[in-house]
């Protein structure tokens, strides 16, 4: 009798398990594309152009049955895209990013998004809060997601003084980058 119920105990468990696992679904990194957009402004802005960054996602879940999201990016796979850029001015550019004067990939290693609260806001719509790690720190954002054809995608807008970081600033700011940055997504489960 003791046999019995804890193999009907140990039984419920891989069942309650299997369930949660098939509730939550890993992200594709090589499907799934984060793109980051850093505009220009000042005076002589016209000289300048707007940077385009490619950000892999490292790993992730999510879940639409226990609405959930989880993200992690390694800082240092961040690339500049800028096709209006020379490979030697992408190369500075990405450089930069990833210094200290900006990111610090080199101390602040993984940016990771952790989401609070998922609800459902309309057919295939959730509107999604979250905790976003970002340069060392920590702060709440929120945007809204919508499937389309098994693609997971929205906006999101955050300013970079929140995180800690001072936008670039050249030529004695007559050229320089806007504090507000847009994240662009497309996430794909396996």
């Amino acid at each position: 009798m003791r046999i019995r119920r804890r193999l009907g105990s140990v039984a419920s468990l891989v069942l309650l398990f299997s369930v949660t696992a098939l509730a939550a679904s890993s992200v594709d990194t090589q499907k799934s594309t984060l793109t980051i957009r850093v505009y220009k402004s000042g005076f002589f802005s016209a000289f300048a152009h707007d940077h385009e960054i490619s950000a892999p996602i490292d790993s992730g879940s999510f879940s639409e049955e226990n609405p959930s999201v989880e993200i992690s990016i390694d800082a240092s796979k961040l690339k500049v895209l800028d096709k209006e850029s020379s490979a030697d001015e992408r190369d500075k550019i990405q450089k930069r990013m990833l210094s200290s004067e900006v990111l610090d990939s080199d101390q602040f290693k993984e940016i990771r998004f952790h989401s609070t609260q998922v609800e459902r806001a309309g057919e295939g719509i959730w509107q999604v809060t979250g905790d976003l790690t970002l340069h060392g720190q920590t702060h709440p954002i929120a945007f809204r997601v919508q499937k389309s054809n098994g693609h997971y995608q929205g906006v999101a807008e955050l300013k970079q003084t929140a995180f800690g970081m001072t936008p670039i600033s050249i030529a004695g700011g007559s050229v320089k980058v806007k504090d507000q940055v847009r994240i662009e997504f497309d996430v794909v489960g396996q």
